[in-house]
């Protein structure tokens, strides 16, 4: 398939889905890549910390893949290319404070001399292929955040990426009104347009507002307080150091993304007015009531600051009775287990716990149903692409649109091929869309033999069959049958399934137990099916031969 004559969208992630967002845009047979990011893997995936699209639709179009351009430095935007860019090898184009977060992770995967990663200023415009792009300015919960408009020969599309429209950002611009009725003025044919808080009426709130309230929040306690938040809310740091100083009190920081992002932001001109910020191992220096610790994990993850902190392990940070900790974040879905189990954890010491849910602790960097609105009655688009959300998002969100008159809304899901233009849009095709598992250093579709394993060991457990047999196929002992997690009886069971086992390959006529692969299967399978008559599971059974 090739874009020839026609303007086609492809998402390869974060369509029917949050996270992983990856968008091809396809015209004359060129390609250009919004984004390319990664998803935090749940228990289905076991030994996996991150989930990333599976990129082979277009990595067997590399040579036609004119670059990779990034609308900000969230995780679910850029995580994915130092793993990623090598089965792509285009150049990457970032606005400084992105820049210099992937230019880190480059580093960590020695990529940051191969990759050509190019910085663009923000609100520039710049041409690539048959792309005229421009970048506009909007609000999130990370520095320069942008949308995307993308002007071709068969019309504008806006890619909204990640936004809100927050009046009192404290860090940099407010979203460019101007730009964006601008484009409206000129004509948009389609909008790819964020579906996250599509549920959520009226507006997701002011970083400005939020400041005011945790200051109210932490002022006259006399112990020690713990703000956990996603660690690349530049805005959300300066907030905590704001509040920390009006308080008196020290801030320290407690996990290394923390520590990334600040000097990330402060290379690209940010953060520079901060009090001075301590490591976590000097924290336990200072009187309770003087310092704030500002600490990653806020979503339950298990080697983060927070949940050694929450179980008390961290090796610098301990918390007594009476002590705050502030949840400054939002539950990401599928998270819940992890994080409230580090409430219950916390609240189980006598320490209070505060969330979005009991004071005005967080505001989303995602638009409300009233942004939404707003930004459609300034674009003014023909059609409605919603992406970044589920199934559910995307189907609220298309509704939405068709009620504040877009013409058309089209409904897309990860491997999808909408054609935009000429003649009517919809979708027309389908490509190979997927998953892939970053285990250790090495990336694996979650559909893997590797992964079903671990599945399989995790829900059913696994046993071990030893057989020892001659050239002529006689057992010279009896088989060894040992289980992991299956049994409660481990060494009964184990001795009546040897028995088993021995009469299962003893049944086999001797010319065939000179086969290996045939006496392995068939003592795997007499295994399997016991198993199950007996209890009802199915473990992982792996056999060895040794032939004397």
């Amino acid at each position: 398939m090739t874009a020839q004559g026609e303007l086609l969208f492809v998402p390869l992630g974060g369509a029917g889905e949050i996270g992983m967002n990856l968008n091809l845009y396809g015209l004359d047979g060129k390609w250009l890549m919004l984004d390319c990011g990664v998803s935090f893997a749940d228990e289905w995936l076991p030994g996996v910390d991150l989930v990333m699209p599976d990129p082979a639709f277009i990595e067997a179009r590399r040579d036609a893949l004119l670059a990779i351009v990034l609308t900000h430095a969230h995780e679910d935007h850029l995580g994915a290319v130092p793993h990623l860019w090598p089965r792509l090898g285009c150049p990457v184009y970032a606005t400084p404070f992105a820049a210099a977060v992937l230019r880190r992770k480059l580093a960590e995967v020695g990529l940051e001399e191969a990759v050509d990663l190019r910085i663009v200023p923000l609100k520039s415009r710049f041409e690539i292929g048959p792309f005229d792009l421009e970048l506009i300015t909007v609000t999130h919960s990370i520095l320069e955040p942008n949308a995307v408009a993308l002007r071709t020969r068969l019309g504008t599309i806006l890619h909204t990426g990640d936004f809100k429209i927050d009046p009192d950002p404290l860090i940099g611009e407010e979203t460019d009104a101007a730009a964006l009725a601008a484009l409206g003025e000129e004509g948009v044919l389609a909008m790819v347009c964020d579906s996250t808080n599509v549920f959520r009426p009226g507006e997701s709130g002011s970083e400005g507002e939020l400041r005011r309230t945790l200051d109210e929040l932490i002022r006259g306690r006399e112990g020690r307080v713990v703000v956990t938040s996603f660690a690349s809310n530049a805005a959300r740091i300066e907030t905590v150091a704001k509040c920390a100083l009006r308080n008196g009190r020290h801030v320290a920081l407690a996990g290394r993304s923390l520590w990334r992002i600040v000097e990330a932001a402060r290379e690209a001109g940010y953060l520079r007015d901060l009090p001075p910020l301590l490591p976590d191992n000097e924290a336990g220096f200072l009187p309770r009531d003087k310092v704030l610790v500002l600490a990653t994990g806020c979503q339950g993850e298990p080697r983060a600051a927070m949940a050694k902190i929450a179980a008390d392990e961290h090796p610098h940070i301990a918390l007594d009775p009476g002590d705050l900790v502030v949840f400054s974040s939002k539950i990401i879905p599928g998270n819940e287990k992890a994080i409230f189990r580090m409430h219950n954890r916390l609240v189980g010491r006598g320490i209070e716990v505060v969330t979005e849910a009991d004071h005005f602790v967080h505001v989303s960097g995602h638009p409300a149903r009233e942004e939404l609105a707003r930004m459609y009655r300034w674009v003014r688009p023909r059609i409605a692409v919603p992406v970044h959300g589920e199934r559910r998002h995307i189907a609220e969100h298309a509704a939405f649109a068709r009620s504040l008159q877009v013409p058309q809304a089209i409904e897309v899901e990860n491997g999808c091929v909408v054609r935009l233009a000429p003649g009517e849009a919809g979708i027309v095709d389908h490509v190979e869309s997927g998953r892939l598992a970053l285990d250790g250093n090495t990336l694996l579709p979650v559909d893997s033999e590797v992964m079903r394993g671990r599945r399989r060991l995790m829900v059913a457990g696994v046993v071990f069959v030893t057989l020892v047999m001659d050239r002529a196929g006689k057992l010279q002992a009896a088989p060894t049958v040992r289980a992991e997690g299956v049994f409660a009886d481990g060494a009964e069971a184990g001795e009546e399934l040897s028995e088993l086992v021995r009469d299962a390959v003893e049944a086999l006529p001797r010319a065939r137990r000179g086969d290996d692969e045939t006496v392995r299967e068939t003592a795997r399978l007499s295994m399997r099916r016991e198993i199950q008559r007996r209890h009802d599971k199915r473990p992982m059974v792996a056999v060895e031969l040794v032939r004397l």
